[in-house]
């Protein structure tokens, strides 16, 4: 009998292990013992913990109500009427500043992802690299403690958002591959669930405290030198170090790899990749996997387009003011956390390929209704709305749950690196057909068919990949 080294996960005996037939990562934990309800509380804060960096950082407060205001022209701008074409233009220029920022850590996030989570494999760090992610992302909100409303500080706050964007990305990779390491066949649906929903519910308790501070008139804390919107940076990275460190002591890691040809340089490691790419396509062990990243990448940019543009949608097509969108905001997140923690349930017994078709086609039903019945006024918006965010969560939870069942046992890092590209790779698509049919037709109700017409293709293609059960 070979020895085994301290740290490797036991595998079926029973299993082969090669490019043909390769042990998948969830077969490694059958016949093991579940794992502590602790643990799995352990991972899931994480989610929790680093949500408020997108929905209270980048989404909600801190770009938007801060960052891309006049608060950052200068002085003779800002002293311009509100209707002043120069000074809608200066506005303009932070925003498509901001956009350019975020544009450069996608490519960053396209190119780094799936070679960092395939050392990771390698060597075994999924943890080491999990770490760098939250430190990263952690260091960006408390720097953001120095950018003080002056133009000169606008560059410096948005290279810290988009810096914060990659660490964020690189942590949520691993966080990923960590899944494998906690969940079995039985359970994966509701630990990706729980993982999914305690995010969602975590970025609305973040928000929820924001808003009781905004409405508290800041407790006393004066607004010069925008000082209420940098404590709430500095605040965002305290949540995230104490949800963000249990992880670390309670959740082990998958095994290396130890394959001694994965063991390469940095460079290298782009050439092993596209070698790998091919691998899975070529392979019919893996070509599953291979068509659901394809599909995947399709249907996750038309969720994202549900939550890039529905509050631009409930501003302009149905008249929501600040406080209504702030209260459907919360709303939209809690119910998506909600439900994506009941359908982690339902993943496990019907499969992750039901819990996708099932949403996606949700989505694309209350999406119709959405255009269609856009003149009955903000009612159907609060109906049809929420209900596409109760969709969300699900599809995306599933997702993650469906390639953690086909993925290679010890390359879950570079699989997942692989979903975080691929999902870079087409998020022009929602932006692109939103632009272009708004646009063409001069009414912004329009772009919702925009984002339609993606989910259904990604509808289609998930349809045609086969049940990772």
């Amino acid at each position: 009998m070979s020895e085994k080294s301290p740290g490797e996960v036991p595998r079926p005996q029973a299993a082969a292990d090669s490019e043909a037939v390769p042990v998948l990562g969830l077969q490694a934990r059958l016949g093991e013992k579940p794992t502590k309800r602790s643990t799995i509380l352990a991972w899931a804060f994480w989610d929790w913990g680093l949500q408020p960096f997108n929905t209270v950082i980048v989404t909600f407060i801190f770009t938007a109500l801060y960052l891309t205001t006049d608060a950052f022209l200068p002085a003779e701008v800002q002293a311009l009427g509100d209707e002043d074409p120069v000074r809608d233009q200066a506005l303009a220029g932070l925003a498509s500043g901001l956009g350019l920022g975020t544009t450069v850590a996608g490519l960053l996030i396209l190119a780094l992802a799936p070679v960092l989570g395939q050392q990771a494999d390698a060597q075994g760090r999924q943890k080491l690299w999990l770490g760098i992610g939250t430190i990263g992302t952690i260091g960006c909100m408390l720097g953001l403690w120095f950018a003080e409303p002056v133009p000169a500080f606008f560059w410096f706050a948005v290279a810290l958002i988009s810096a914060g964007t990659v660490f964020n990305e690189i942590g949520s990779v691993n966080s990923n591959a960590l899944l494998v390491s906690i969940a079995n066949p039985k359970n994966i649906g509701r630990v990706s669930g729980l993982g999914w929903g305690f995010g969602y519910v975590g970025g609305v308790v973040a928000l929820v405290l924001v808003i009781a501070f905004y409405a508290a008139d800041w407790f006393g804390v004066p607004d010069e030198g925008g000082l209420p919107f940098r404590l709430i940076a500095v605040g965002c990275a305290v949540w995230a170090i104490l949800f963000g460190l249990p992880v670390f002591l309670k959740v082990p890691e998958p095994a290396p790899l130890g394959k001694p040809e994965r063991r390469v340089g940095f460079l290298r490691s782009y050439a092993l990749l596209v070698r790998d790419v091919v691998g899975l396509y070529r392979s019919r062990a893996t070509r599953n996997t291979f068509w659901f990243l394809l599909a995947s990448a399709v249907f996750r940019d038309g969720l994202a387009g549900v939550f890039t543009f529905g509050a631009i949608i409930a501003g302009q097509v149905f008249g929501f003011e600040f406080l209504e969108l702030a209260i459907f905001g919360i709303a939209a997140n809690l119910i998506a956390g909600i439900s994506t923690i009941t359908a982690g349930r339902w993943d496990d017994r019907f499969g992750p390929k039901a819990i996708i078709v099932f949403a996606l086609s949700g989505m694309v039903i209350a999406g119709l209704a959405v255009f269609f019945l856009a003149d009955a006024g903000a009612i159907v918006f609060w109906v049809f709305g929420l209900l596409l965010t109760a969709f969300v969560g699900p599809a995306q939870s599933a997702g993650r749950s469906f390639l953690a069942r086909v993925t290679p046992a010890g390359r879950e890092g570079e699989i997942f690196g692989l979903y975080a590209t691929t999902g870079r790779a087409a998020s022009w698509m929602s932006s692109l057909l939103w632009t272009v049919l708004v646009a063409a037709t001069g009414a912004t109700v329009f772009g919702v068919l925009g984002i339609v017409v993606v989910l259904l293709i990604g509808l289609v293609l998930v349809i045609l990949v086969r049940d990772a059960r």
